[in-house]
This record gives structure tokens, C-alpha cells and sequence, in this order.
């Protein structure tokens, strides 16, 4: 069957980047050869998923740093086994000035996204994270108590 040998092809040709953790087939993906996006700005995600949904945005220009998971007690997931070492070395040889710590509002992306800014904060670079709060088109009536209170919590101005 042509597609069981197309599917065969691809996990045969298909890469990490030893960059940012993207698949490819090259050892260097697309993103992180294309040097008209912004080599200034980090984009600390969980996994390629996240990677591309962002990328579907088409309004984030920057790098990415896959993860590859968050920290999770209850799996057993530790730092060790996650690509936090080879995001503070990306940060030691690069000329980044912002990362964007991108992992879901969940319990353990919370404590994934605290340990990496108290790992980071050596690394002379704004920290950031994504907002959090009211998705457009919500009703408060709708949403849980956590997101009503991220979003009183992270009011702007008008």
C-alpha cells in the first residue's frame, strides 16, 4: 500500500533538531535555519505540537526550545529528564535577550514554568510567559474559578 511505504519513509527520514528538539529531516529544522526570524526571542515550549500551534499563528517570529514534557511528581518526570540543560547552554552561546516561557496553565506546567525562571535567572534575559485568562469569545458564566481568577490577577489597563 502506497501510504504504509509513505508513512515508512517518514519515520525513517525523520529527525530531531539538535537545535531546538523540532522534527525534521535535517539535523537542523526549517525555524532554526531560517535567519529572517528573530534571533533575539526564545520560545520555551512542551512539545512540537505546541511548537506548530504557535506557528499556526503566524504572529510569534522567533526560536523555540522544545521541552519534550513538564515536571510531574506524579509520573515521575524530574528536570534530568527533560531538555533543560541544553536550554540554559543554548542561552549561555546565543545572543537572546528574551525567552517566552510558553507551558500550559495545568498544575505541573505551573511548576515546570516557576523552575525554569528560578533556573534562568541567572542568564541575563527578560523572562516572560504567555498570558493567561478569559479566552476571547468566554462567558464568565462558563469558566472555572482558576481562569476567573488568572484573569482578574492579570488585568490591563484600558
Amino acid at each position: 500500500l502506497p501510504i504504509i511505504e509513505d508513512m515508512s519513509k517518514v519515520a525513517n527520514n525523520i529527525k530531531k533538531c539538535v537545535e531546538c528538539g523540532n522534527l525534521d529531516e535535517n539535523d537542523i529544522c526549517q525555524i532554526c535555519k531560517n535567519s529572517s526570524r528573530n534571533q533575539t526571542l526564545l520560545c520555551v515550549v512542551e512539545t512540537v505540537a505546541d511548537l506548530w500551534a504557535l506557528e499556526r499563528s503566524n504572529v510569534y517570529n522567533g526560536k523555540y526550545h522544545i521541552l519534550g514534557g513538564v515536571l510531574s511528581a506524579i509520573d515521575g518526570i524530574n528536570p534530568d529528564q527533560l531538555n533543560i540543560d541544553s536550554l540554559e547552554k543554548r542561552l549561555e552561546s546565543n545572543t537572546f535577550t528574551e525567552v517566552i516561557i510558553a507551558i500550559s496553565a495545568t498544575l505541573d506546567g505551573q511548576t515546570t514554568a516557576h523552575y525554569l525562571a528560578d533556573q534562568l535567572n541567572d542568564c541575563n534575559v527578560l523572562l516572560s510567559r504567555l498570558a493567561q485568562g478569559l479566552p476571547i469569545g468566554g462567558e464568565l458564566d462558563f469558566l472555572d474559578d482558576g481562569t476567573i481568577t488568572q484573569a482578574l490577577k492579570a488585568r490591563s489597563q484600558v
